[in-house]
């Protein structure tokens, strides 16, 4: 009795009211009830204001509506039934020169036929659905290489030039939606390569060297003539926040070490450098960053291969981060990896956002003050220039940079190991090898003749003249390209049973819980029987829930339910909202969602509590967006909340920034949002060829206002 109850302060006639009633009678009977709701409602309906148009003597714009019948039979009667249902909802049908409906009976129809499309659209993809093959996304290839090889994957990543995602509904896993074209083949092929070569690395264990760094300093273009003039390049200056627009100095990059380390291990970064003028006598207005803030340095990896060195690259996971004293120069010391190829580089976290306006007007503030002091050169000196010499800007100073390494906790490394199964690779062992690593690639025990097709790789590359550890390397290519490792294989337990075996159950759990392959434990459960036991996969699930692979879980269901991976989209204005990069607010909204999902899931609590939470995690930056007082730092905790505004998701900046456009925010991109993904009935898409409304608005001084106006158009 929906209906009735949504329209009961208006007044219909008694036909109205009956239509209603049988509409109302439908929503819990199924198909006989749609029939019988078709025959008594919808066909005296279509009969009395749709023939003249879309009837045996006019189709108008191709439509007939005479014939239609039901149940919803086929897929062109399916499109005549949304055809119907759009153009009502547009108020296009019946054109205004014809006899109309009253609003009653318009609704009530309107309501039968999105009811009943539902139901067709839910029956017709039951009947349809089968189980399909699907293969591993982006995001599960990767995690399943870094877990069999053991690879460090925060500065590698062999899926980046693999092809985006096709998502179903917010879904990056549907299987019949993950094509594997041409294109993705080769790819498979590149990555294989680069994987198994990575893997195996060098035999010989590399001596460690060292690398000095001083002036001249060389840095971007729009600063080496400059610095030149300030200082003689002594040093390398860090002006701006490595999330600026511009990136001028926001980066100190080592030019002269632009190969990078020549081979992947442990390294030793030392850096000689100081914070400079936190304590400035410019004002706030002026000089925006705040005294009160010890200045902190963080080492990022470079390679030359993502571009520029001054510019953001897409690998830059933190190797340290230090906050600077204010008394002079100090060394500041890491000892992080490093893949070949990379070499540090340091930015200054809370730099100013924008350091060009800082030069202008400080060297104007500078040359009032001490003009008649300087020499002739200085006073005819480029602004930047002479602002980098004279005025007392806020920035990191660097006098020395040493590399050492590469140094290793074991050798071979640990990727090596896990392939060949120890430390040394004996030809006579590889028919073991390969099928010890089959198997763990393939998530079950490979086969006999799957082994054997190897191992005829393997023979064909020694009998080209190949090594025999380039002949390992080629069967474990073959292995990385198989359709074994590449899909997720359902075999069922016999002919009898169709029920999946104990090996496809192991990869259903940790592909749902970590994104990635079961591990040893799951594998030695499969072997023995006993995953299709339901108190055994309880506590299964019990403890993957506990180990930390289980973030992926949380993090693809965020990106997928909430669409939490479209926060990046429709970034906000950089002059209104500088605030949000200048504290990375992007990466800590997403933060406290995560953080707070993981909570609920951690203490098992009531699903309304995503709804209605009085606490939430953040920093220090994020409780500032949030007028929350007492918390200091980059570090999360958990804080209580008196707003009751703020509790639960929809109150959290990132669901808020997510359903804004960008530079306003949009009742009707959030309210879609919340149809979508809250509440799990999605407006039904206009017709493509069709118009969108545009209602007379005028007068509207807000968005409410708009909103009003919109809900008095019976057409909106």
């Amino acid at each position: 009795m929906s209906g009735l109850i949504r329209y009961e302060s208006r007044s219909y006639g008694i036909g109205s009211i009956a239509l209603w009633m049988a509409i109302a009678s439908l929503s819990s009977s199924g198909r006989a009830s749609y029939e019988v709701g078709f025959e008594e409602s919808i066909e005296p309906f279509i009969g009395t204001y749709c023939i003249g148009c879309h009837g045996p003597d006019k189709q108008k714009g191709d439509r007939r509506f005479d014939t239609l019948e039901y149940p919803i039979a086929n897929d062109d009667l399916l499109i005549d039934f949304q055809d119907m249902l759009d153009l009502l909802n547009l108020g296009e049908m019946p054109p205004e020169e014809e006899k109309q409906p009253s609003d009653g009976e318009r609704l009530a129809v309107i309501d039968w036929l999105t009811n009943a499309l539902d139901y067709a659209y839910e029956t017709r993809t039951e009947e349809a659905g089968e189980t399909v093959l699907r293969r591993l996304t982006r995001r599960e290839y990767l995690n399943t290489v870094q877990e069999i090889f053991q690879i460090d994957t925060s500065m590698f990543d062999p899926t980046e030039t693999f092809p985006s995602e096709r998502t179903v509904e917010h879904l990056d896993n549907v299987g019949d939606a993950l094509v594997t074209s041409g294109y993705l083949l080769n790819r498979y092929l590149d990555a294989a390569d680069e994987i198994v070569e990575k893997a195996l690395g060098p035999t010989e264990r590399p001596e460690p060297r060292t690398w000095r760094f001083g002036p001249p300093f060389l840095q971007q273009s729009e600063l080496d003539k400059r610095h030149m003039t300030a200082h003689g390049q002594s040093y390398l200056n860090v002006y701006e926040n490595p999330n600026s627009e511009l990136n001028f100095g926001a980066y100190g990059a080592l030019l002269e070490f632009e190969e990078g380390v020549p081979v992947e291990g442990y390294y030793t970064i030392r850096a000689l450098a100081e914070a400079r003028n936190r304590f400035h006598e410019y004002d706030a207005k002026t000089v925006p960053m705040r005294p009160e803030e010890p200045l902190v340095m963080r080492i990022v990896p470079r390679n030359r291969r993502f571009g520029r060195l001054h510019l953001p690259q897409p690998y830059e996971p933190n190797l340290a981060t230090f906050t600077l004293a204010d008394d002079g120069p100090q060394w500041y010391e890491t000892r992080s990896w490093l893949h070949k190829g990379f070499s540090p580089r340091f930015n200054y976290m809370n730099g100013a956002m924008k350091i060009r306006p800082i030069f202008t007007k400080t060297a104007q503030i500078t040359h009032e003050k001490i003009d008649h002091t300087l020499p002739r050169e200085d006073r005819e000196m480029e602004k930047f220039a002479f602002s980098i010499k004279h005025a007392k800007i806020p920035h990191i100073r660097i006098y020395e940079v040493e590399i050492e390494g590469p140094f290793y906790d074991d050798w071979p490394t640990p990727s090596f190991q896990s392939v060949i199964g120890g430390s040394e690779f004996s030809p006579s062992e590889t028919r073991r090898i390969i099928e010890r690593f089959a198997s763990r690639a393939f998530r079950r025990p490979a086969r006999t003749d799957e082994v054997e097709r190897i191992m005829d790789v393997v023979s064909s590359q020694i009998d080209r003249g190949k090594s025999e550890l380039d002949a390992l390397k080629a069967g474990l290519k073959a292995i990385l390209i198989s359709p074994a490792f590449i899909y997720l294989e359902e075999p069922t337990r016999s002919d009898a049973d169709d029920r999946l075996d104990d090996y496809a159950v192991a990869s259903r759990l940790s592909y749902f819980l970590w994104s990635g392959p079961p591990d040893d434990a799951l594998l030695e459960l499969a072997h023995k029987g006993r995953l299709h036991n339901a108190n055994t996969r309880r506590a299964q699930v019990e403890r993957m829930l506990d180990d930390e692979r289980s973030t992926r879980f949380v993090s693809g269901f965020l990106d997928s339910w909430l669409t939490l991976r479209a926060i990046g989209e429709a970034p906000p204005d950089r002059n209104r909202f500088s605030h949000y990069y200048e504290h990375d607010l992007e990466r800590a909204m997403r933060r406290e969602t995560e953080l707070f999902t993981r909570d609920l899931l951690d203490r098992n609590e009531k699903i309304s509590r995503f709804l209605d939470a009085d606490y939430s995690f953040v920093n220090e930056e994020l409780a500032a967006l949030y007028d929350i007082e007492g918390v200091r730092g980059d570090a999360f905790q958990k804080v209580s909340l008196n707003d009751p505004r703020r509790g639960g998701l929809l109150g959290q900046a990132s669901i808020l920034k997510i359903t804004a456009n960008g530079f306003d925010t949009s009742p009707v991109v959030r309210g879609v949002w919340l149809l979508e993904n809250l509440l799990g009935t999605p407006p039904s898409p206009p017709p493509p060829d069709v118009e969108p409304l545009d209602p007379d608005i005028r007068g509207a001084q807000t968005i409410r206002e708009q909103l009003q106006l919109h809900r008095e158009n019976a057409s909106c």
